[in-house]
């Protein structure tokens, strides 16, 4: 039940690196038993207010004002104290610990001077009960699904005693079915009296979940709505300054020659079990082929093995008709195939390097970046601005680490450099997750762009929507096999998840029939 009871408010917040606002008098109010969205472009500051309010950063100037009086937060200790938790888009988990001693670590019961694990164990469990976040308190977190590690994080809080729970794009890797688990799991948090805010880009959670939300634009407050009054478009249009087009424009396809081809493709793991399971597709210039399935059932380990990340143990991958089966990273992309990675830390970024050394890293050998082994560091920070201006990369200085980037601003600066290298064949994993409506737009176009100059797109994803707005056609994956084929304009969003769901197309079929039949009718 949300009361007018404000448990949070943030008075005129500003924090500026150097001569750069990252925030700028913003106002911010969390009321009791509230869901509020924090809502805003990549880069605008979002990440840094909450930075602020959990701890992690210290104010220039304004008032945070708990339960009616002034606090000083200078530490995520403090902020502990204050209750406050922080679940952070990047979970801070070891990996080799149980669910128990992360959720513990820092806050460690004691009966006498021996740590007492089992009474911690039984108040986690107790906690996972009254909350419904189901987890395996002995299991480590490195034998855990993605959801239950989210789980183990809003556990840390709680056990820590939190009231006021921040979520920092908390459905950025989640499957849909656990983005579903999610909203139950903040609503209930809600109503055992909790108070949340949640950051996040994508505006049918707000629209689900959130009673409130605010609109940061580039570091200042835009406004503060009602969600129930406002629509998905208004709040858009707020947060861009714009208004965004949802559906992309595109003319039919055309396609021409065979770009990709993959031909009878065996993945296992190190334990023998089959990921990709005897995969044939062809990709052909002119066309945007999607991939469309549920997290876990092969789509990953697919294009990490086009892309030469991943051996495939049989089978053969051919561009533009040479093999490449067999071929390292640097040899693929040389010969023409671009890879906007799905792991934008593991496989996009050297986070510690410099952004613009990040920009070249796929030809940072070549000529004018280089010449006789030694760097052209000048030719380097020009071509870094130059893309930092062309895909509009949210940044202090193209000089400071790609750590310093926010995630959806890290996600745009590897497309940008991708692109740029104007490849035949571009292999995107979820390359809009994380990115904000008018982000997504851009990249959809440009993916679109691509495909209408003659390049080939395979486009992995798991967002739905963005397969059926984007693909021309559509290969359902179901444990490790292409299960269908499908022309994007004869299908639809239920179509697609029954597949994905293991439904054979012979049954998808014949329920479209039926379906068919009765409109006649």
């Amino acid at each position: 039940m949300v009361s007018e009871h404000a448990v949070i408010e943030m008075q005129n917040i500003s924090k500026r690196f150097g001569d750069f606002y990252a925030n700028r008098n913003i106002n911010l109010k969390l009321n009791k038993g509230e869901i509020h969205a924090l809502l805003g472009e990549n880069g605008a500051g979002k990440s840094t207010l909450m930075n602020i309010l959990s701890g992690l950063l210290e104010p220039t100037s304004g008032q945070i004002i708990i339960d009616g009086k002034e606090v000083i937060i200078d530490s995520p200790t403090k902020a502990s104290e204050l209750g406050i938790g922080m679940v952070h888009q990047h979970f801070m988990l070891i990996d080799d610990f149980t669910v128990v001693e992360n959720i513990i670590l820092g806050a460690e019961p004691k009966k006498g001077i021996v740590l007492d694990k089992k009474q911690a164990r039984k108040r986690i469990v107790e906690l996972s009960e009254q909350y419904g976040l189901s987890v395996a308190p002995d299991k480590k977190v490195e034998q855990i699904s993605v959801g239950m590690q989210q789980r183990v994080e809003i556990l840390k809080t709680l056990y820590r005693g939190a009231d006021i729970l921040i979520f920092d794009e908390p459905t950025a890797s989640l499957t849909p079915q656990e983005i579903d688990e999610l909203m139950v799991t903040l609503r209930k948090l809600t109503k055992e009296g909790k108070s949340i805010i949640i950051i996040t880009h994508k505006l049918d959670e707000i629209k689900q979940v959130a009673d409130r939300c605010t609109v940061i634009r580039r570091g200042e407050s835009v406004d503060t709505v009602d969600v129930a009054m406002t629509s998905a478009v208004e709040l858009a249009n707020m947060m861009v300054g714009r208004n965004v087009t949802f559906k992309t424009k595109k003319q039919k396809a055309h396609p021409t020659e065979v770009a990709l081809s993959i031909n009878d493709l065996h993945i296992k793991d190190n334990r023998g079990i089959t990921l990709v399971d005897h995969l044939s597709f062809e990709v052909h210039h002119g066309e945007i082929v999607g991939i469309a399935g549920i997290d876990g059932n092969g789509q990953s380990e697919l294009v990490l093995s086009i892309t030469g990340l991943l051996p495939a143990d049989s089978g053969q991958i051919f561009l533009n008709g040479q093999e490449i089966t067999q071929k390292n990273p640097r040899q693929i992309s040389q010969m023409g195939l671009a890879h906007i990675p799905e792991d934008r830390h593991k496989y996009g970024l050297i986070l510690k390097m410099k952004l613009e050394n990040n920009m070249v890293l796929k030809d940072y050998y070549r000529s004018p970046f280089s010449k006789n082994g030694f760097l052209n560091f000048k030719s380097i920070e020009e071509r870094a601005k130059c893309l930092i201006n062309k895909y509009d990369v949210r940044t202090v200085s193209e000089k400071v680490p790609a750590a310093a980037l926010s995630g959806g601003n890290q996600q745009k600066a590897i497309i940008a450099r991708e692109l740029e290298t104007h490849p035949d064949v571009l292999v995107a994993a979820n390359p809009t997750r994380g990115l904000d409506v008018g982000a997504i737009e851009f990249i959809h176009q440009s993916l679109i762009d691509e495909r209408d100059n003659n390049k080939a797109v395979l486009l992995m994803s798991f967002e739905l929507d963005e397969i059926l707005n984007v693909s021309d056609r559509i290969l359902v994956m179901y444990d490790g096999k292409i299960v269908a084929d499908i022309p994007t304009d004869e299908t639809n969003e239920e179509e697609l998840g029954l597949l994905m769901a293991g439904t054979s197309y012979d049954t998808v079929l014949k329920n479209r029939q039926v379906v068919e039949g009765s409109a006649a009718n």
